[in-house]
């Protein structure tokens, strides 16, 4: 009994050490994508596979500027492209210096021999006008050892303020047409920043594009503020904040970065909420003294359901992509394991039987697996399994792996990672779900807690 109560508490510590937050500013533009022609599909294509992917060699000149205005935006919109596709790790870029020749006109016949002999296998070919804060990009896919272009043409329409998401949208354009899958460039990723010595680290919310630029953030660090969590339509984000001396759940609204408390049962702490696929309501834990079950709240009239009911902590709810299905962590077996019960609640059906502690698990947007951290043997771990517990995959291990979470394309999670010691920092990290291209997400500062938001 002494040993459950040691284990409820570390459970409780370190679930309060990982919650919730805020939620996007408005992003001062607005996009128009328009069709330019439709061709013939090429036989170009990526097969994403869970085994060793050779790099796919693609090539992005720089954009053709077609005014004056547009010639400072030209290397700057390529870049970001080429950087997107090569962080996924399934393209490899042929560098400029090895150009047989560059485009300088958006309608001139694309000399498909010249990026044959560099080895490129796409050719990204693209042009950018500029009309004072109006920034207008059009753009072509081409397989170039058959000589065709992918999809359709497309043109995008944004403010200069914006360029960067203009090019995060050609390059999900590039993955998706390549790989047959959705891209999750155009997307924003809400997390704490850190700062400040361990003993008195100093939390607060942010926002960032996934790639870790355009920080803004959404709180002050007067009170601690913990896992942030998005809405599915990324207006809105769940957060626990310990400004009334408990944790409580608050929501704030995007482009507002006033909160609010959501719940406030008296003689209760509130935390680890996660919005329903349809935004209608949270699932989260409420604790009552040393008791801790799973409620859900209708988010318009604030009625709670009891899903739980068991003398073990239970938290971290995760809904399924149809909302059929809740996944959550348990320790009702003696150890901290992965369990999924009707959105309903009642009978919950162990999925975790691997050796060591799970925890922190998240439905994938696919609903195809479940992410999770694992101790075990000293390490923690980011890992996979089936919805029903089979193919478990752990594609981390480290000191300290925790809090993962899904792009909105399901194919890479990102998570949190601290390093020993008193000097230890915590950072985001990024990999897909095979287990490579393990990357470090770039932020100012440390960061932890990452919640990756919808494309926009």
């Amino acid at each position: 009994m002494g040993q459950l109560k040691q284990t409820k508490t570390r459970v409780m510590t370190r679930v309060l050490h990982s919650l919730v937050g805020a939620l996007c500013a408005t992003l001062v533009m607005s996009f128009v994508a328009a069709p330019l022609w439709a061709q013939s599909s090429g036989p170009l294509r990526i097969e994403i596979t869970e085994g060793v992917i050779e790099p796919l060699p693609f090539a992005v000149p720089d954009f053709i500027p077609e005014n004056a205005s547009a010639e400072e935006w030209s290397s700057r919109l390529a870049r970001v492209v080429a950087q997107d596709l090569v962080g996924t790790g399934i393209f490899r870029e042929i560098p400029s210096s090895a150009f047989i020749s560059k485009p300088t006109s958006f309608s001139a016949p694309i000399q498909f021999a010249d990026w044959k002999a560099v080895n490129s296998q796409a050719l990204v070919h693209a042009a950018v006008a500029v009309q004072g804060r109006q920034i207008n990009v059009k753009f072509r896919i081409y397989d170039v050892f058959a000589g065709a272009e992918l999809g359709q043409g497309l043109q995008l329409s944004g403010t200069t303020d914006g360029w960067r998401r203009l090019a995060h949208k050609v390059a999900d354009q590039v993955y998706s047409l390549i790989t047959g899958e959705s891209g999750y460039f155009d997307s924003r990723v809400v997390f704490v920043s850190e700062t400040g010595p361990k003993a008195d680290r100093k939390k607060r919310l942010a926002i960032m594009d996934f790639d870790g630029e355009n920080v803004q953030f959404l709180t002050g660090s007067e009170a601690i503020v913990l896992a942030p969590r998005f809405s599915p339509t990324g207006d809105r984000v769940l957060y626990t904040s310990y400004a009334t001396g408990q944790p409580r759940i608050h929501v704030l609204d995007v482009g507002d970065t006033r909160a609010r408390i959501l719940e406030q049962a008296p003689g209760t702490q509130s935390f680890s909420p996660r919005f329903s696929p349809d935004g209608r309501s949270i699932v989260f834990s409420l604790a009552r003294g040393a008791n801790t079950e799973i409620y859900r709240m209708d988010f318009g009239s604030g009625a709670m359901t009891r899903l739980t009911n068991t003398p073990a902590i239970e938290t971290s709810p995760s809904f399924s992509p149809d909302g059929s299905q809740i996944v959550f962590e348990s320790d009702r077996s003696g150890t901290q394991q992965i369990y999924v019960m009707p959105t309903t609640g009642g009978a919950a059906q162990r999925i975790s039987f691997g050796e060591g502690r799970y925890g922190s698990p998240v439905w994938s947007p696919r609903g195809d697996r479940v992410a999770f951290t694992k101790q075990s043997k000293g390490r923690f771990h980011i890992g996979v399994m089936r919805p029903d517990g089979s193919g478990e995959r752990l594609l981390t291990a480290s000191f300290l792996d925790e809090s993962p979470t899904w792009a909105p394309n399901g194919r890479v999670i990102m998570f949190t990672r601290e390093t020993q010691g008193a000097s230890g920092s915590a950072s985001l990290y990024s990999v897909d779900i095979s287990g490579r291209n393990l990357r470090r997400v770039a932020t100012p500062g440390g960061g932890s807690d990452p919640s990756w938001g919808p494309l926009q």
